[in-house]
Formats: structure tokens, sequence, C-alpha cells
């Protein structure tokens, strides 16, 4: 692992961003990168199909003992709210264990989300998660369909989106009939989303994670997403058709640990049809969850 410091990572952000042709916001970006120990943390940029006026930089493998959302709005990074959004994480880290968090900010709009990681080796139950006090109830009405597809009890992550009010929950270690395009095309149905095309079923063939976007307006299961891991993300392009501005990404972003560039590659179907997301890793910090898993037992050392 390669420490860039504030001023190396702001100039890689701003080198991956003209990518996108998209501009930082010096204001937004620099108190942030200030505001945590860079020398620590993973991280990722993700750029997605579904418009490109931002792009997203994640920094993961922060202190499981520390609430990102509260120290972020004590840092001034983002905005206290009375919305039940604002108490969910705290609810999450007093009744489900808890390994690490991220963080997630727009390099123009500032900072977005925060993700938690649970045991990998002890994937909670659905019903206890949805009885979270700040949970949208949306969670608790649709456990049928969790526990249809053998969902509901395999969450490995919770993501939380403060902008937007949304809630991802992540699965990992599920049957592998939901690769299957038959089970595919039968959870699409049965959250009246669009039927998928030969490419989000290629893709979903691969997946290595699963998740779904809820929030508290709506009863309904928003979006579903189905995550690939992409072991050279150069080779990509040359494998799939994709985005031509994705393509550039691709093929330019650049990263700072030895072989090839490592990343995620995830469609996700919504009532408007499917998009896709291009996430790779700019560092893998030594001993994290996600340098052990990309790079192997070598990442250690």
């Amino acid at each position: 692992m390669t420490s860039t410091g504030v001023e190396g990572l702001y100039t890689a952000i701003e080198e991956t961003a003209g990518l996108l042709d998209v501009s930082p916001s010096p204001d937004k970006v620099r108190p942030i990168l200030s505001t945590y120990d860079l020398d620590k943390v993973v991280v990722a940029f993700r750029v997605t199909t579904r418009g490109h006026q931002d792009l997203d930089c994640r920094f993961t493998a922060l202190p499981a003992d520390v609430n990102p959302y509260l120290y972020a709005v004590s840092k001034g990074i983002a905005e206290a709210t009375d919305h039940p959004v604002g108490k969910l994480l705290e609810d999450v880290q007093e009744h489900i264990p808890v390994t690490a968090h991220g963080v997630d900010f727009g390099v123009v709009g500032g900072f977005k989300k925060t993700w938690t990681f649970l045991p990998v080796n002890d994937l909670q139950k659905l019903s206890k998660v949805a009885a979270l006090p700040s949970m949208p109830r949306s969670l608790s009405e649709n456990l049928d369909f969790y526990a249809r597809y053998g969902l509901d009890d395999k969450n490995s992550m919770i993501g939380i989106d403060y902008p937007s009010r949304t809630v991802n929950v992540y699965f990992l270690q599920f049957p592998d009939a939901c690769r299957e395009p038959e089970t595919v095309r039968a959870m699409l149905r049965d959250l009246g989303l669009p039927e998928p095309s030969e490419h989000q079923l290629a893709l979903a063939r691969q997946a290595v994670g699963i998740y779904t976007t809820l929030n508290w307006e709506s009863s309904k299961i928003q979006r579903i997403t189905f995550a690939t891991m992409v072991p050279d993300v150069r080779a990509l392009p040359d494998r799939i058709t994709v985005d031509a501005q994705v393509e550039k990404f691709a093929k330019n972003v650049a990263y700072t640990y030895p072989g090839p560039l490592q990343g995620l590659y995830n469609v996700a179907s919504y009532s408007g049809g499917e998009y896709f997301k291009l996430q790779t890793y700019y560092q893998l910090s030594e001993g994290s969850l996600e340098a052990k898993v990309l790079l192997g037992p070598a990442a250690g050392s």
C-alpha cells in the first residue's frame, strides 16, 4: 500500500474526475480529506452510467467503535438531520455487531453515505435488522421476499445515504440459485421491476454480492443490484460492452498498489430499467478486508 497524503489524493481525485469531465469542489473535498487518517483507509472511486455529474470517492476500513456520520457532523462535513436516517447508524451500532465502517462523498456534492460492515462469519438475520427503531418499515414489510430467495440470514453490510434518505442492505454467501437467470427474472418480477437484459443476466451469474435499496416513503424495495468482482479493470471493456465514458475511466484511472487494478462492476435494476456502476480501488490499506479479498495473502506483507 502506498500512502498518498492529502495533496496526493486530491491530485488523484482531480485527475480521475477529469476523465468524466467533472470538476471537483475544493471547498467540499479538502475538508473531507483532512478529516481522516489517509494512511489507514481503503480508497475507492466509483462511476455510474446513470449520469456523470459527480464522481464518488469512498473511504473504508474505518474503526468500528466510531459513528462515522456523527463524526462527520461534528467535523462540519455532513449536515445534522431530525429525519430517522440520522439515527439509524446509532441503532445499528447499539443492536448489531459491527466490524468496520466506510464513508462515501461526491467530489462535487460532498458527504453522502456511510457503510457499516457486519461480521462475515456471523451474517445477520434480517428480522433483527428490520426491528431497529429507525429502520424503514419497508424492510420488515418485505421479509417474505428475502426469505423466498434465501437472503433473510445473509446480511453482511448496511449502507445509509443521507441526502437521498435511502438504505442499502447487502448480502453475501447467498444460495447459488440467486445467480441463475430464472431466479433473477423471478426476483425482478416479484419487485415489479422490468425484465432483465441478457447483459444483466450474464453479470448476475458472476455476482459475489446482492443488495437492495429501500426508503422511508414507500413500502416497496426500490432497487436490486448484483455486484461482480473485476480482477483486472483495464481488461473490463475488452470483455463487456460498457458506456464510452466508463471505458475511458476503466482504462485510465490511477491506483497505488502492485498488480492489476482491482474493482467491482455492478448492475442495478430499478423502475426505469437498469444501469451499471464501476468501482475501482485506488489505495488498499494493509490488513483490510478489501486487501485480503482482492490481493490475497501477499496484501498484508
